[in-house]
């Protein structure tokens, strides 16, 4: 699986899987990311890309320094599952 991208124009961060694109879509309002929506091509769902994904963005946005707000009920779903993220969802 490829590393996760931080696109800060377009407000997300993607995942390049065999070519294609999984991602998450937010917003930047008062020094949090609003983590809106979770998005997995039908072709790549139910292998874990989504979990990936979500796992993957929290890392990356904890690394840059940014805190987050899973709005998205996927994404808070896994966040809450997970030991490391349940605490800094928002």
């Amino acid at each position: 699986m490829s590393e996760i991208k931080h696109n800060k124009l377009q407000h997300t961060f993607t995942l390049n899987i065999k070519g294609r694109e999984a991602k998450i879509e937010y917003r930047y309002r008062d020094g949090k990311m609003y983590l809106m929506h979770a998005f997995v091509p039908n072709d790549l769902r139910g292998q874990g890309v989504g979990k990936a994904l979500v796992l993957k963005t929290f890392k990356r946005l904890t690394k840059e320094g940014y805190k987050a707000v899973a709005v998205c009920s996927y994404i808070r779903a896994v966040a809450e599952k997970n030991i490391e993220w349940q605490n800094q969802i928002g």
